[in-house]
Protein backbone atom coordinates (compact mmCIF):
# COMPACT_ATOMS: atom_id res chain seq x y z
CA UNK A 1 0.00 0.00 0.00
CA UNK A 2 1.29 3.51 -0.92
CA UNK A 3 2.49 5.59 2.08
CA UNK A 4 0.09 8.42 0.95
CA UNK A 5 -2.92 6.11 1.24
CA UNK A 6 -3.19 5.42 5.10
CA UNK A 7 -3.96 1.42 6.25
CA UNK A 8 -7.05 0.71 7.76
CA UNK A 9 -8.65 3.95 7.81
CA UNK A 10 -10.95 4.99 10.96
CA UNK A 11 -12.49 7.81 12.65
CA UNK A 12 -9.63 7.81 14.85
CA UNK A 13 -8.85 11.63 14.25
CA UNK A 14 -11.69 11.59 15.76
CA UNK A 15 -11.20 10.57 19.10
CA UNK A 16 -9.27 12.28 22.35
CA UNK A 17 -5.36 11.18 22.52
CA UNK A 18 -6.84 9.82 25.95
CA UNK A 19 -9.40 7.26 24.29
CA UNK A 20 -6.44 6.57 21.68
CA UNK A 21 -4.33 5.33 24.43
CA UNK A 22 -6.90 3.37 26.31
CA UNK A 23 -7.52 1.59 22.71
CA UNK A 24 -3.72 1.37 22.42
CA UNK A 25 -3.51 -0.51 25.70
CA UNK A 26 -6.70 -2.98 24.79
CA UNK A 27 -5.11 -3.55 22.05
CA UNK A 28 -2.20 -4.58 22.68
CA UNK A 29 -3.65 -7.05 25.49
CA UNK A 30 -5.92 -8.52 22.86
CA UNK A 31 -2.93 -9.11 20.75
CA UNK A 32 -0.86 -10.82 23.36
CA UNK A 33 -3.95 -12.93 24.69
CA UNK A 34 -4.57 -14.12 20.94
CA UNK A 35 -0.75 -15.21 20.99
CA UNK A 36 -0.36 -13.68 17.33
CA UNK A 37 2.88 -12.19 17.66
CA UNK A 38 1.93 -8.54 17.60
CA UNK A 39 2.67 -8.14 21.52
CA UNK A 40 4.91 -4.61 21.80
CA UNK A 41 8.69 -5.37 21.96
CA UNK A 42 8.38 -2.93 24.98
CA UNK A 43 6.41 -5.71 27.08
CA UNK A 44 8.53 -5.90 29.83
CA UNK A 45 8.85 -3.13 32.23
CA UNK A 46 11.44 -4.70 34.36
CA UNK A 47 13.55 -4.66 31.54
CA UNK A 48 12.51 -1.24 30.29
CA UNK A 49 13.67 0.14 33.71
CA UNK A 50 17.10 -1.87 33.35
CA UNK A 51 17.82 -0.92 30.27
CA UNK A 52 17.05 3.00 31.02
CA UNK A 53 19.35 2.76 34.28
CA UNK A 54 22.31 1.15 31.54
CA UNK A 55 21.52 4.28 29.90
CA UNK A 56 21.68 6.83 32.71
CA UNK A 57 24.71 5.33 34.21
CA UNK A 58 26.64 5.62 31.04
CA UNK A 59 25.45 9.26 30.82
CA UNK A 60 26.45 10.32 34.21
CA UNK A 61 29.81 9.25 33.54
CA UNK A 62 30.07 11.18 30.34
CA UNK A 63 32.35 14.21 31.22
CA UNK A 64 30.80 16.16 27.98
CA UNK A 65 27.27 15.94 29.24
CA UNK A 66 24.96 18.35 31.52
CA UNK A 67 21.95 17.63 32.49
CA UNK A 68 19.32 20.92 32.59
CA UNK A 69 16.53 19.21 35.16
CA UNK A 70 13.80 22.06 35.35
CA UNK A 71 10.74 19.51 35.10
CA UNK A 72 9.50 20.28 31.92
CA UNK A 73 12.07 22.23 30.68
CA UNK A 74 14.78 19.21 30.62
CA UNK A 75 17.17 19.33 28.10
CA UNK A 76 20.66 18.04 27.92
CA UNK A 77 24.04 20.19 26.47
CA UNK A 78 27.74 20.49 26.55
CA UNK A 79 29.87 22.01 29.22
CA UNK A 80 31.78 25.02 28.74
CA UNK A 81 29.84 25.94 25.26
CA UNK A 82 27.44 28.61 24.26
CA UNK A 83 26.29 28.82 20.47
CA UNK A 84 25.43 31.76 18.71
CA UNK A 85 24.63 33.31 15.42
CA UNK A 86 27.55 33.94 13.20
CA UNK A 87 26.19 37.72 13.14
CA UNK A 88 25.89 38.29 16.95
CA UNK A 89 29.21 36.37 17.78
CA UNK A 90 31.14 39.33 18.24
CA UNK A 91 29.14 41.31 20.25
CA UNK A 92 27.99 38.61 22.46
CA UNK A 93 31.79 37.92 23.13
CA UNK A 94 31.71 41.42 24.46
CA UNK A 95 29.18 41.33 26.82
CA UNK A 96 30.22 37.90 28.43
CA UNK A 97 33.79 39.38 28.35
CA UNK A 98 32.35 42.27 29.80
CA UNK A 99 30.30 39.86 32.45
CA UNK A 100 34.13 38.39 33.72
CA UNK A 101 33.78 35.32 31.23
CA UNK A 102 36.77 34.13 29.50
CA UNK A 103 35.81 32.93 26.42
CA UNK A 104 37.17 32.52 22.90
CA UNK A 105 35.92 31.40 19.75
CA UNK A 106 36.27 27.70 18.86
CA UNK A 107 35.62 25.73 15.43
CA UNK A 108 31.74 26.84 14.28
CA UNK A 109 29.31 25.19 12.27
CA UNK A 110 25.90 25.72 10.28
CA UNK A 111 25.83 29.45 10.32
CA UNK A 112 27.54 29.71 14.49
CA UNK A 113 30.19 30.51 15.92
CA UNK A 114 30.94 28.10 19.39
CA UNK A 115 32.13 30.31 22.11
CA UNK A 116 34.36 28.47 24.59
CA UNK A 117 34.61 29.03 28.37
CA UNK A 118 37.76 28.65 30.14
CA UNK A 119 35.74 26.78 33.41
CA UNK A 120 32.78 25.79 34.04
CA UNK A 121 29.79 27.85 33.92
CA UNK A 122 25.85 27.60 33.91
CA UNK A 123 25.07 28.20 30.41
CA UNK A 124 21.33 27.98 30.59
CA UNK A 125 21.43 31.14 32.95
CA UNK A 126 23.68 32.87 30.80
CA UNK A 127 21.51 32.23 27.58
CA UNK A 128 18.62 33.32 29.34
CA UNK A 129 20.37 36.83 30.31
CA UNK A 130 21.87 37.22 26.34
CA UNK A 131 18.07 36.55 25.08
CA UNK A 132 16.48 39.07 27.08
CA UNK A 133 16.03 42.49 25.21
CA UNK A 134 15.93 44.50 28.09
CA UNK A 135 19.16 43.26 28.02
CA UNK A 136 20.05 45.06 24.68
CA UNK A 137 18.56 48.02 24.28
CA UNK A 138 18.16 49.68 20.78
CA UNK A 139 19.22 46.45 19.08
CA UNK A 140 17.76 43.49 18.61
CA UNK A 141 18.27 39.90 21.20
CA UNK A 142 21.58 38.10 19.99
CA UNK A 143 20.54 34.54 19.01
CA UNK A 144 22.17 32.37 21.13
CA UNK A 145 21.68 28.63 23.01
CA UNK A 146 23.56 25.56 24.29
CA UNK A 147 25.25 22.92 22.13
CA UNK A 148 22.62 20.80 23.18
CA UNK A 149 23.14 17.08 22.93
CA UNK A 150 20.96 14.72 20.84
CA UNK A 151 20.19 11.48 21.19
CA UNK A 152 19.30 7.96 19.58
CA UNK A 153 15.55 8.62 20.54
CA UNK A 154 14.82 8.39 23.39
CA UNK A 155 13.10 9.53 27.10
CA UNK A 156 15.63 12.34 27.89
CA UNK A 157 16.57 10.20 31.00
CA UNK A 158 16.48 7.03 28.94
CA UNK A 159 17.60 5.72 25.29
CA UNK A 160 15.27 4.64 23.84
CA UNK A 161 12.14 3.39 26.67
CA UNK A 162 13.38 -0.38 25.81
CA UNK A 163 15.99 -2.56 24.46
CA UNK A 164 16.04 -4.85 21.51
CA UNK A 165 14.78 -7.99 22.08
CA UNK A 166 16.13 -11.36 20.60
CA UNK A 167 14.17 -12.57 17.71
CA UNK A 168 14.53 -15.61 14.85
CA UNK A 169 15.70 -14.55 11.28
CA UNK A 170 13.95 -12.14 8.61
CA UNK A 171 12.51 -13.78 5.68
CA UNK A 172 13.91 -12.91 2.69
CA UNK A 173 12.80 -9.93 0.50
CA UNK A 174 10.10 -10.55 -1.92
CA UNK A 175 11.07 -10.43 -5.20
CA UNK A 176 8.06 -8.86 -6.27
CA UNK A 177 8.79 -5.29 -4.18
CA UNK A 178 12.45 -5.25 -5.35
CA UNK A 179 11.74 -2.01 -7.82
CA UNK A 180 10.44 -0.02 -4.80
CA UNK A 181 12.92 2.40 -4.50
CA UNK A 182 15.10 1.55 -7.00
CA UNK A 183 17.46 4.38 -7.65
CA UNK A 184 16.69 6.34 -4.56
CA UNK A 185 19.32 6.44 -1.73
CA UNK A 186 18.22 7.31 1.57
CA UNK A 187 20.86 8.88 4.01
CA UNK A 188 20.95 7.64 7.64
CA UNK A 189 22.61 9.81 10.36
CA UNK A 190 23.23 7.42 13.26
CA UNK A 191 25.39 5.38 15.28
CA UNK A 192 27.07 4.19 11.71
CA UNK A 193 26.58 0.65 10.51
CA UNK A 194 28.03 -2.75 11.66
CA UNK A 195 31.20 -3.71 9.70
CA UNK A 196 29.88 -7.14 8.83
CA UNK A 197 26.42 -5.92 8.13
CA UNK A 198 26.66 -6.55 4.65
CA UNK A 199 28.03 -9.73 4.92
CA UNK A 200 26.33 -11.24 7.52
CA UNK A 201 22.71 -9.86 5.83
CA UNK A 202 23.76 -10.02 2.39
CA UNK A 203 20.26 -10.41 0.88
CA UNK A 204 18.59 -7.23 3.16
CA UNK A 205 21.83 -5.16 3.75
CA UNK A 206 24.46 -6.71 0.96
CA UNK A 207 25.34 -4.32 -1.65
CA UNK A 208 22.49 -1.57 -0.30
CA UNK A 209 25.35 1.01 0.82
CA UNK A 210 29.12 1.97 0.21
CA UNK A 211 31.02 0.23 2.87
CA UNK A 212 33.34 2.96 4.27
CA UNK A 213 35.85 2.99 7.56
CA UNK A 214 34.25 5.96 9.13
CA UNK A 215 30.82 5.07 8.75
CA UNK A 216 31.28 1.91 11.09
CA UNK A 217 29.06 1.49 13.98
CA UNK A 218 31.98 0.80 17.35
CA UNK A 219 28.88 -1.09 18.60
CA UNK A 220 30.63 -3.06 22.09
CA UNK A 221 31.91 -1.81 25.56
CA UNK A 222 34.31 -4.56 25.16
CA UNK A 223 34.98 -7.52 23.62
CA UNK A 224 31.40 -8.53 22.45
CA UNK A 225 29.45 -6.04 25.29
CA UNK A 226 26.80 -3.90 23.65
CA UNK A 227 26.69 -0.45 24.07
CA UNK A 228 23.08 0.48 25.10
CA UNK A 229 22.52 2.03 21.66
CA UNK A 230 25.42 -0.37 19.36
CA UNK A 231 23.33 -1.21 16.49
CA UNK A 232 20.94 0.85 16.62
CA UNK A 233 21.99 2.31 12.83
CA UNK A 234 22.02 -1.08 11.59
CA UNK A 235 18.22 -1.91 12.66
CA UNK A 236 17.57 1.45 11.05
CA UNK A 237 19.30 0.37 7.19
CA UNK A 238 16.82 -2.72 7.73
CA UNK A 239 13.74 -1.06 8.71
CA UNK A 240 14.57 1.18 5.83
CA UNK A 241 15.43 -1.58 3.27
CA UNK A 242 11.69 -3.50 4.40
CA UNK A 243 10.21 -0.55 3.54
CA UNK A 244 11.68 -0.14 0.09
CA UNK A 245 13.95 -3.19 -0.37
CA UNK A 246 15.37 -1.38 -4.13
CA UNK A 247 16.86 1.72 -1.82
CA UNK A 248 20.15 2.11 -1.50
CA UNK A 249 21.43 3.83 2.03
CA UNK A 250 24.45 5.92 3.26
CA UNK A 251 25.48 5.22 6.46
CA UNK A 252 26.72 8.42 8.57
CA UNK A 253 28.28 8.28 12.07
CA UNK A 254 26.45 11.05 13.72
CA UNK A 255 25.67 8.97 17.52
CA UNK A 256 28.53 7.25 19.73
CA UNK A 257 27.54 3.66 20.25
CA UNK A 258 26.09 4.86 23.23
CA UNK A 259 23.11 6.72 21.73
CA UNK A 260 24.67 10.27 22.05
CA UNK A 261 25.85 13.22 19.77
CA UNK A 262 25.16 17.10 19.61
CA UNK A 263 24.47 19.32 17.07
CA UNK A 264 27.85 19.27 15.84
CA UNK A 265 27.77 15.72 15.13
CA UNK A 266 24.62 15.58 13.05
CA UNK A 267 25.42 18.67 10.63
CA UNK A 268 28.61 17.08 10.25
CA UNK A 269 26.65 13.22 9.14
CA UNK A 270 24.47 15.55 7.14
CA UNK A 271 27.29 17.23 5.12
CA UNK A 272 29.23 14.13 4.53
CA UNK A 273 25.65 12.15 3.06
CA UNK A 274 26.68 11.42 -0.83
CA UNK A 275 25.45 13.52 -3.63
CA UNK A 276 22.76 10.97 -4.44
CA UNK A 277 21.17 11.03 -1.19
CA UNK A 278 17.54 12.64 -1.51
CA UNK A 279 15.86 11.33 1.71
CA UNK A 280 17.62 12.17 5.22
CA UNK A 281 16.57 9.65 8.12
CA UNK A 282 17.42 11.14 11.69
CA UNK A 283 16.10 8.97 14.14
CA UNK A 284 17.31 11.15 16.77
CA UNK A 285 16.34 14.24 18.43
CA UNK A 286 16.59 16.00 21.76
CA UNK A 287 14.48 18.86 23.60
CA UNK A 288 16.06 22.46 23.85
CA UNK A 289 16.42 25.18 26.04
CA UNK A 290 13.02 26.67 26.13
CA UNK A 291 11.95 24.57 23.64
CA UNK A 292 13.28 27.28 20.79
CA UNK A 293 14.16 25.63 17.32
CA UNK A 294 18.07 24.47 17.37
CA UNK A 295 19.89 27.22 15.19
CA UNK A 296 22.47 25.10 13.84
CA UNK A 297 19.86 22.03 12.61
CA UNK A 298 17.81 24.87 11.01
CA UNK A 299 20.67 26.23 9.00
CA UNK A 300 21.77 22.90 7.88
CA UNK A 301 18.26 21.66 6.55
CA UNK A 302 17.96 24.57 5.26
CA UNK A 303 21.38 24.52 3.10
CA UNK A 304 20.52 20.75 1.95
CA UNK A 305 18.61 20.61 -1.93
CA UNK A 306 15.35 21.82 -2.15
CA UNK A 307 14.13 18.13 -3.85
CA UNK A 308 15.64 16.44 -0.87
CA UNK A 309 12.84 15.30 1.70
CA UNK A 310 14.22 14.89 5.69
CA UNK A 311 12.61 12.60 8.29
CA UNK A 312 12.72 12.60 11.97
CA UNK A 313 11.72 10.80 15.35
CA UNK A 314 9.27 12.84 17.16
CA UNK A 315 11.07 11.11 20.34
CA UNK A 316 10.24 8.69 23.06
CA UNK A 317 9.28 10.89 26.13
CA UNK A 318 5.36 10.39 25.65
CA UNK A 319 5.04 14.34 25.48
CA UNK A 320 3.68 16.99 23.17
CA UNK A 321 6.97 18.95 23.99
CA UNK A 322 8.42 19.17 20.42
CA UNK A 323 11.70 17.65 19.97
CA UNK A 324 14.03 18.74 17.21
CA UNK A 325 14.77 18.40 14.50
CA UNK A 326 11.59 17.11 13.87
CA UNK A 327 9.94 19.80 14.74
CA UNK A 328 11.18 21.97 11.85
CA UNK A 329 9.02 23.13 9.90
CA UNK A 330 10.61 21.66 6.56
CA UNK A 331 10.69 18.38 8.90
CA UNK A 332 8.24 15.28 8.34
CA UNK A 333 8.50 14.55 12.34
CA UNK A 334 7.14 11.21 12.41
CA UNK A 335 5.29 9.59 15.68
CA UNK A 336 5.03 5.84 16.92
CA UNK A 337 1.29 3.84 16.72
CA UNK A 338 0.87 -0.08 18.44
CA UNK A 339 -0.58 -2.69 16.46
CA UNK A 340 -2.57 -4.74 18.06
CA UNK A 341 -5.34 -7.38 17.19
CA UNK A 342 -7.87 -4.34 16.76
CA UNK A 343 -5.94 -2.25 14.66
CA UNK A 344 -3.19 0.66 15.56
CA UNK A 345 -3.31 3.29 18.21
CA UNK A 346 -1.15 5.81 19.13
CA UNK A 347 2.16 4.11 21.09
CA UNK A 348 2.36 5.28 24.91
CA UNK A 349 6.01 6.40 24.58
CA UNK A 350 5.67 8.47 21.60
CA UNK A 351 6.22 12.50 21.32
CA UNK A 352 2.63 13.99 19.65
CA UNK A 353 1.62 17.34 18.98
CA UNK A 354 0.09 19.42 15.88
CA UNK A 355 4.14 19.71 15.33
CA UNK A 356 3.70 16.09 14.52
CA UNK A 357 3.44 15.31 10.87
CA UNK A 358 3.18 11.44 10.03
CA UNK A 359 2.95 8.03 12.11
CA UNK A 360 3.57 4.66 11.43
CA UNK A 361 3.86 1.45 13.53
CA UNK A 362 6.99 1.38 16.16
CA UNK A 363 7.52 -2.39 16.77
CA UNK A 364 9.88 -3.44 14.16
CA UNK A 365 11.77 -6.34 13.29
CA UNK A 366 14.58 -5.81 12.04
CA UNK A 367 18.61 -6.54 10.96
CA UNK A 368 20.89 -5.89 14.09
CA UNK A 369 24.27 -7.37 15.21
CA UNK A 370 26.18 -10.39 16.94
CA UNK A 371 26.76 -9.35 20.63
CA UNK A 372 25.60 -9.60 24.02
CA UNK A 373 23.46 -6.72 26.11
CA UNK A 374 23.78 -7.23 30.08
CA UNK A 375 21.11 -5.34 31.76
CA UNK A 376 21.37 -4.21 35.12
CA UNK A 377 19.82 -7.14 37.82
CA UNK A 378 18.30 -8.45 34.42
CA UNK A 379 19.34 -12.13 32.14
CA UNK A 380 21.93 -11.35 29.73
CA UNK A 381 20.46 -10.35 25.87
CA UNK A 382 22.94 -11.91 23.19
CA UNK A 383 21.72 -11.10 19.66
CA UNK A 384 22.84 -13.03 16.73
CA UNK A 385 22.21 -10.48 13.63
CA UNK A 386 18.38 -9.86 14.14
CA UNK A 387 16.39 -8.04 17.12
CA UNK A 388 12.53 -6.11 17.87
CA UNK A 389 12.74 -2.97 18.72
CA UNK A 390 10.27 -0.22 19.37
CA UNK A 391 10.17 3.32 19.29
CA UNK A 392 9.92 6.56 17.18
CA UNK A 393 13.45 5.99 15.89
CA UNK A 394 12.00 2.57 13.65
CA UNK A 395 8.74 4.39 12.59
CA UNK A 396 10.76 7.45 11.19
CA UNK A 397 13.31 4.44 9.41
CA UNK A 398 9.65 2.78 8.07
CA UNK A 399 8.38 6.73 6.93
CA UNK A 400 11.85 7.30 5.17
CA UNK A 401 11.81 3.85 3.11
CA UNK A 402 7.97 4.82 1.97
CA UNK A 403 9.26 7.91 0.77
CA UNK A 404 11.62 6.50 -1.39
CA UNK A 405 9.19 4.52 -2.63
CA UNK A 406 6.62 6.87 -3.17
CA UNK A 407 9.28 8.25 -5.38
CA UNK A 408 9.82 5.66 -7.56
CA UNK A 409 6.02 4.60 -8.17
CA UNK A 410 5.30 8.30 -9.09
CA UNK A 411 8.67 9.67 -10.72
CA UNK A 412 8.78 12.04 -7.98
CA UNK A 413 11.61 14.54 -6.37
CA UNK A 414 11.89 13.32 -2.29
CA UNK A 415 9.67 16.56 -1.56
CA UNK A 416 7.36 16.22 -4.45
CA UNK A 417 6.99 12.87 -2.09
CA UNK A 418 6.96 14.56 1.06
CA UNK A 419 4.02 17.32 -0.34
CA UNK A 420 1.90 14.18 -1.64
CA UNK A 421 1.77 12.24 1.80
CA UNK A 422 1.14 15.25 3.99
CA UNK A 423 -1.85 15.86 1.94
CA UNK A 424 -3.43 12.72 2.84
CA UNK A 425 -6.08 13.37 5.72
CA UNK A 426 -4.79 13.38 9.08
CA UNK A 427 -4.87 9.95 11.13
CA UNK A 428 -5.11 12.21 14.29
CA UNK A 429 -4.32 15.72 15.17
CA UNK A 430 -1.86 15.14 17.13
CA UNK A 431 -0.08 11.84 15.22
CA UNK A 432 -0.93 13.23 11.64
CA UNK A 433 -1.01 10.74 8.42
CA UNK A 434 -0.79 7.10 8.95
CA UNK A 435 1.95 5.90 6.71
CA UNK A 436 1.31 1.91 5.79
Amino acid sequence: MSPDHPAAPRPAGQLSRRRLLAASALAAAASFAAGSGAAPARADGADDAAYQRAFDEALAADKNVRRHTTPGREFLYRPRQLLTADADAQRVTARLRALGHVVVAGDGFAGVTRLLFDRETDVPTLVTKLRDPQQWPGQPAPKVQPHHVLLGLGNIMGNPGGPPATVAALSPPDPARLGEGAGVTVGICDTGIWRQAGGYHPQWLGGAYLPEVDDEDPLYVHTDVLAPQGGHGTFVAGVVRQAAPGVRVDPEQALTATGVGDEASVVAATARLAPAVSVVNLSLGGFTQDDQPSLPLANAVAALPATSAVVAAAGNAGTSRPTWPAALGRVVAVAAVSQGAGGVAPATYSGYGPWVDVCAVGERHSTYVEGQLPLPGRPTRVFHGFAAWAGTSFATAHVSGRLAALMTAGGLSADAARLTLLAAPRWHPDYGVLVG
